[in-house]
């Protein structure tokens, strides 16, 4: 690690060019090739995907790309009167003419006079695309939502609905600019320098520029959801300010102590840089982590957002030393080198505040251990209501065309018109003709069904017939009671019609799929947590050589997951304050999100618990005294530990102040997270718990001591401890 550090930092020229290049590079050619973003759930062997497939092969009109909806009202008169059609048809003539659109169903035709609500104040017309949405342009989107927009006037209001007409406001960033100018402004406080604050926004700014540029490229690759770019920038924005923080902190601390650029870098580096080694190579096995769950969706937010990570590692690692070769001694404030200039070199000397904190939590352990419990379980209370689902576009930010519709066909029709369920299946015989129509039938007098059109029977481009049954349910598509007519229909109706005919009806549409994407990932979560868990308690018991520290810190880890998530169900399902950060509405949890946030917390609190307990093993081996280790080590680490904490909080809060909701929750969950991890976990229970095992921290059994690779953060000796002031042991006992 130091040969690599300091190769950097003489040959700062190189390693500066070269990093500009890859960031200027990457950004021409993904802005050439552009990105194919797709949010493609692919469940072979659901019954959404069977009822999917069969669509597809209706011959002369399979619904192999996606529908949209154009929804109308107007608010004086009805949608039937001349002046309100001589203004629709011209428009939907355009929109027939679109690229990629095969079909237009106008509800002035004989085949959509169901698309005009009882009122007659509200209309749809239906717009069939021969190609999934992924494969619309966000352009030909764009050029879809102004055609049909272009008709609402007046008293008439035009709206558009679906996939595609999403694909015209892609999630953004936020006010992610807000959190970096906070997060700068942090760095100012704590240094006092420019020249220090500047590095860490450098440094992460390119290495997540970069990331973001990888990730648009892997598009043409594999399936990325849209939403990557937004969580990528956000893991590599909070922790590549972070490792620079840290590795900039003790350079600092090795030239105040009188140490040459050269020395206090090679300390840095085998410290602080062996910190942030691991500490991303955590990150990145857990988001990683996310392949476990198998499911297609997740592969390119887990490789987007590990990507980030590395690159904001190898940043701070190589970039950063650099960075540093071009300031020398400016990364100081004026005050510190006059002081330094008049006084000489000083010893290192632990933050009075905390020292006095820690000795606090040193005398009185039990209740610290107690009291940051009782926080931790407090919080994570609403977790236990936690309801996964995917949002509707009821929960779309206001003002968007897709919020607009769902509101316009809920106030027409009723919320089940914004996801209706599609029955398909083959139908061959009268046997099977039969059967549909007693599963119509059942479903015109259920209590959760608000509509059946009359089944269609078409023939399929393979030979046979199809028969499709479109479904209104009377709830809307996020709600509990959508859900559960789902498997009321898979498990009850359906069998029961189609019972000794030999047909098989599959259920389908874009709400069956969300029911199907919901329940496989549910199945999958504790698979892919005791993963996570495992594979990071195996490398902290390598690095820390030990069972009890890897073991606390999966456990606080767990803690604090659960708490971060009853934020969130707080917020997002329960709307509380939510009108603060722009949520009107409340709804279940993305059942990605868990997943998601759950692997970037269980790596970002990484960040801190190696920082910490790697800092209070470098003065266990030198003092061989327990207590005062937990109490140097923090009292050395928790200014750092909580200016870190509060750029990434500041910085994942920004995302907040974007509209996307799915970007709000991961950017409060993991802020949430990141401020209790820091404040209540690495601050007090720590240090409390460690206080409470004493020397039994540091136990390994000889034979898994012989097993285990040996992988250490610092080196014995380099990190120039024989200067440091010495420091007699206290007498060991029991509890140290």
């Amino acid at each position: 690690m130091r040969r690599l550090v300091l190769f950097c930092h003489r040959h700062a020229g190189l390693i500066i060019g070269v990093w500009l290049v890859v960031l200027v590079g990457l950004t021409l050619v993904n802005r050439t090739a552009g990105a194919d973003y797709r949010d493609t759930v692919n469940l072979p062997a659901s019954d959404s995907s069977r009822a999917q497939d069969l669509l597809a092969q209706v011959k002369g009109g399979g619904q192999s790309g996606d529908s949209e909806r154009i929804v109308f009202a107007t608010s004086s008169g009805t949608v039937t009167d001349a002046q309100i059609r001589a203004r629709i048809d011209p428009m939907l003539a355009k929109v027939a003419a679109l690229p990629h659109v095969s079909q237009v169903v106008s509800p002035y035709t004989p085949q959509g006079q169901a698309q005009i609500a009882g009122d007659q104040r509200v209309a749809f017309a239906t717009v069939s695309y021969d190609a999934p949405a992924n494969k619309v342009a966000p352009s030909q989107a764009q050029q879809l939502v102004d055609v049909a927009r272009s008709a609402g006037q007046g008293d008439l209001q035009v709206e558009v609905s679906g996939q595609i007409a999403m694909r015209a406001s892609p999630p953004s960033l936020g006010g992610a600019y807000i959190g970096l100018i906070a997060a700068a402004a942090v760095l100012l406080i704590t240094f006092g320098s420019l020249f220090s604050m500047v590095l860490p926004i450098i440094t992460a700014a390119v290495s997540v520029g970069s990331g973001v540029a990888i990730v648009g490229l892997l598009t043409h690759a594999i399936n990325v959801a849209q939403v990557s770019p937004q969580i990528t920038a956000l893991m590599g924005l909070g922790v590549g300010v972070d490792y620079a923080l840290f590795l900039v902190t003790r350079y600092r601390q090795g030239l105040l102590a009188g140490r040459s650029p050269q020395e206090a870098l090679g300390v840095a580096a085998v410290t602080s840089g062996r910190s942030v080694l691991f500490a991303g190579l955590t990150v990145c096995v857990a988001l990683l982590g996310m392949f476990t769950v198998r499911l297609n969706f997740l592969y390119g937010i887990a490789l987007g957002s590990s990507i980030a990570v590395l690159l904001t590692m190898l940043a701070a690692l190589t970039l950063l030393p650099a960075l540093l070769r071009l300031l020398g001694m400016r990364v100081l404030s004026r005050r510190e080198r006059r002081r330094l200039a008049e006084r000489g070199p000083q010893a290192e000397r632990e933050g009075r505040a905390w020292g006095r904190w820690a000795r606090g939590i040193i005398r009185l352990p039990v209740p610290a251990t107690l009291a940051s419990l009782a926080v931790i379980v407090l919080l994570a209370l609403p977790f236990l209501s936690m309801r996964l689902g995917i949002s509707d576009a009821g929960l779309d930010p206001k003002g968007t065309t897709t919020r607009a519709s769902y509101d316009l066909l809920a106030e027409g029709f009723g919320p089940g018109y914004n996801g209706p369920l599609v029955i398909a299946g083959h139908a061959d015989g009268a046997a099977a003709r039969q059967a549909v129509q007693r599963v119509a039938g059942s479903l015109s007098g259920h209590e959760d069904v608000a509509g059946t059109p009359q089944a269609m029977f078409a023939p399929a481009s393979g030979g046979g017939t199809i028969a499709v049954l479109t479904v209104y349910p009377d709830s809307a598509p996020q709600d509990k009671a959508t859900a559960d007519l789902v498997h009321d229909l898979r498990d009850r109706v359906i069998p029961a019609a189609t019972q000794g005919t030999g047909t098989r009806l599959y259920v389908g549409g874009t709400t069956a799929v969300d029911v199907d994407f919901s329940q496989a990932l549910t199945q999958r979560l504790p698979l892919f947590i005791a993963v996570v868990v495992g594979i990071s308690f195996i490398l902290l018991a390598i690095v820390f050589r030990s069972l009890l520290v890897p073991l606390t810190a999966a456990l606080m880890n767990l803690l604090a997951a659960g708490a971060a998530f009853g934020i969130i169900t707080a917020v997002f399902e329960w709307g509380w304050a939510g009108a603060l950060i722009g949520q009107d509405r409340t709804g279940p949890i993305e059942p990605y999100l868990p997943v998601l946030l759950f692997a970037g917390l269980f790596g970002l609190s990484m960040d801190y618990e190696v920082f910490l307990v790697a800092r209070i093993q470098e003065e266990w081996h030198r003092l061989r005294d327990n207590r005062q280790a937990v109490v140097r080590g923090l009292a050395a680490t928790g200014r750092t530990i909580t200016a870190a904490a509060i750029i990434m909080v500041l910085v994942f809060a920004s995302f907040v102040l974007g509209g996307n909701r799915v970007v709000k929750i991961a950017g409060l969950g993991l802020a949430s997270a990141v401020l209790l991890d820091a404040v209540v976990i690495r601050s007090l229970l720590v240090p409390a718990v460690m206080a409470l095992f004493g020397r039994a921290n540091w136990w390994l059994p000889r034979w898994l001591d012989r097993i285990l690779p040996r992988l250490t953060i610092e080196e014995p000796g380099a990190d120039g401890t024989a200067t440091d002031e010495a420091v007699a042991p206290e007498p060991a006992s029991a509890g140290r």
